[in-house]
């Protein structure tokens, strides 16, 4: 017997007098220890179908149609009493946001036993013992200390480690896991994956993943099945589905996979920099535990140089924490560095005041991570960007006829100018978010993650309009991300960053293909990738296994887990622009 079967599942959304159908006979079967995948863009209705096995779903929705069953119960016609026994103690759900679905008023210690002391009535020490356990099981270290903690405390990464252990110390049956990996760099995402699979497997439970990286697909999934407009269109054994696609719009996703980069890369040699960032250091003031306890500083961003030529791609990657996106902003006048310094078309930033500043506003864009908080949902789309034009002198009409030439060029038709956010899709409200920045002509763009949100399809689209643009207007693009497929194939150069150090730098391809730093290798074996085998035709997984390269002559690779908070490494040059952190093997 299956643990949970979906049996032609229908959902609607009322709409005034009628039901609006968004899923529509929806049937798979997941048995115990098995792990299924369900995959499609955003709107298809996997998270919907996922939220209707144990009857989550929002406002307004309703079942219209077929049945849930889990270990041969319905859970349709069972009783709202028997659902909340289910839920936690044998359905186990991590939602797609960390931060969101952990309380941010209430200490990890009470959130983690919680479920537990529902559930599992038993002593609280008994429970402590429990959460205690794991947490060190899940890799979160000084668990004593952590109980006490706030959500707010944790990275993304350690919060994510966080939910799994609070899901699973009731040891449910099946875990459903909406996007569990979403926004998580590579080491980090495998290493989630990995623990959040092996739980599982110690005690025989079945996982329904729901995502968009097909790579995570192929690595950990036994089934598939592919949704689209609230349908599935192809499903079967995840390899075999993979490999061999037959459904179009399967195949359609495969293609959007981001690969080598195409065409000819800008040599930044032969131009000078644009932006030059000079011993920057950026440190955040810790909060004192007493008022008379002396200031500590938590240093995000240490010793940082690194040049990048007008017209250049550089793309900045490391793992949640290691500072990229402090050193992005920092460019921006959003930060003020503590220490070296940060130049804009010999101009110093740091050194400008707040008047001046305004000179370079209309030079220097942001593109945010996420286009739905970054737009205001009560401005309509025009006047969002127009806002971008605030200080260029233009008239109102004039901003506004901007406007809506700067949505045309990033795909937008000029009707979408009075709309609200609220009502466009993800890729639609980014494209936005590209216009705002584009439309008073920028030197230099920013992009903070502007993809890592987005499905596979939409993100081939902003990716292509990226490129796209930035060839037509010729700016400077600093992109910061974790997804290296995307780096690999956006970026000219790529910075490679962690605990506020620069440990690589060089070309995009020399570094993909001859990786020197062992950190830099650690990140490109954890990410597994689709790519088609020549011979046959058929997309296969494939996992990137760069060789151990032994350091300079004379010189160890630098690393950050040992090294000092005023250590910095020494950059030594491997050829045609390729760069490593080291340090000098004789002071040792």
């Amino acid at each position: 017997m299956q643990l949970v079967e979906v049996n032609d599942l229908s959902i609607g959304f009322h709409d005034r007098d009628k039901v609006r159908p968004v899923v529509d006979g929806v049937s798979f079967s997941i048995a115990r220890g098995e792990v299924m995948a369900l995959v499609g863009e955003s709107g298809s209705g996997k998270t919907l179908t996922a939220r209707a096995i144990p009857r989550l779903l929002p406002d307004g929705a309703v079942v219209t149609g077929g049945s849930t069953q889990f270990a041969g119960e319905d859970l349709g016609a069972v009783s709202e009493t028997r659902l909340r026994g289910l839920r936690g103690a044998k359905i186990g759900m991590i939602f797609q946001e960390p931060m969101v679905s952990l309380n941010p008023a209430l200490t990890i210690g009470r959130q983690l036993c919680e479920a537990l002391l529902l559930h599992k009535p038993q002593p609280r020490e008994a429970v402590r013992r429990q959460a205690l356990e794991m947490l060190a099981r899940v890799g979160v270290s000084e668990p004593e200390r952590r109980l006490a903690q706030y959500p707010h405390e944790f990275s993304g990464g350690m919060r994510q480690r966080i939910m799994i252990a609070s899901v699973m110390l009731p040891r449910p049956d099946i875990l459903i896991a909406d996007e569990p990996t979403t926004a998580l760099d590579a080491i980090i995402q495998r290493d989630v994956m990995d623990l959040m699979l092996d739980m599982t497997r110690e005690i025989g439970a079945a996982v329904l993943l729901i995502t968009h990286d097909l790579g995570v697909v192929a690595d950990y999934a036994d089934a598939l099945a592919v949704m689209r407009d609230g349908r599935v269109v192809e499903s079967g054994p995840a390899s075999e589905t993979l490999a061999y696609p037959k459904h179009d719009y399967t195949k359609q996703l495969l293609k959007s996979l981001p690969g080598k980069p195409e065409g000819t890369h800008v040599d930044s040699t032969k131009k000078p920099p644009l932006v030059s960032f000079d011993g920057v250091g950026i440190d955040f003031a810790r909060k004192k535990p007493w008022p008379w306890s002396p200031r500590r500083y938590f240093h995000a961003v240490r010793g940082v140089d690194l040049d990048i030529g007008a017209g250049e791609t550089v793309a900045i990657v490391g793992e949640s924490g290691s500072g990229k996106t402090t050193l992005g902003r920092s460019v921006l006048g959003l930060i003020k560095p503590a220490s070296g310094r940060v130049i804009f078309d010999g101009t110093e930033i740091g050194a400008r005041s707040k008047r001046p500043f305004n000179h370079f506003h209309n030079r220097i864009q942001l593109i945010f991570q996420d286009p739905y908080s970054s737009l205001d949902p009560r401005m309509r789309v025009g006047a969002i960007v127009a806002e971008a034009l605030r200080l260029s002198g233009m008239s109102k009409v004039e901003k506004l006829r901007r406007a809506s030439s700067a949505l045309e060029e990033a795909g937008l038709p000029h009707n979408f100018a009075g709309r609200f956010p609220h009502q466009l899709s993800g890729g639609q409200r980014q494209r936005v978010c590209i216009a705002r920045a584009l439309a008073c002509n920028p030197d230099l763009v920013v992009a903070d993650e502007p993809v890592s949100a987005l499905d596979l399809t939409v993100q081939a689209q902003i990716i292509a309009l990226l490129k796209e643009l930035k060839e037509r207007r010729g700016f400077t693009l600093i992109f910061i991300s974790h997804d290296l497929a995307v780096v690999q194939e956006i970026a000219d150069r790529v910075a490679v960053m962690r605990q506020g150090r620069i440990l690589e730098v060089g070309p995009a391809e020399r570094l993909f293909d001859a990786a020197a730093h062992p950190y830099t290798q650690a990140l490109l074996s954890a990410a597994p990738f689709l790519s088609i085998a020549e011979d046959s035709g058929a997309y296969q997984l494939r996992h990137r296994a760069p060789r151990p390269v032994a350091p300079p002559a004379g010189h160890g690779y630098f690393d950050p887990d040992t090294a000092g908070d005023g250590d910095r490494p020494l950059m030594y040059d491997l050829g045609a622009g390729h760069r490593v952190a080291v340090t000098d093997a004789s002071s040792h």
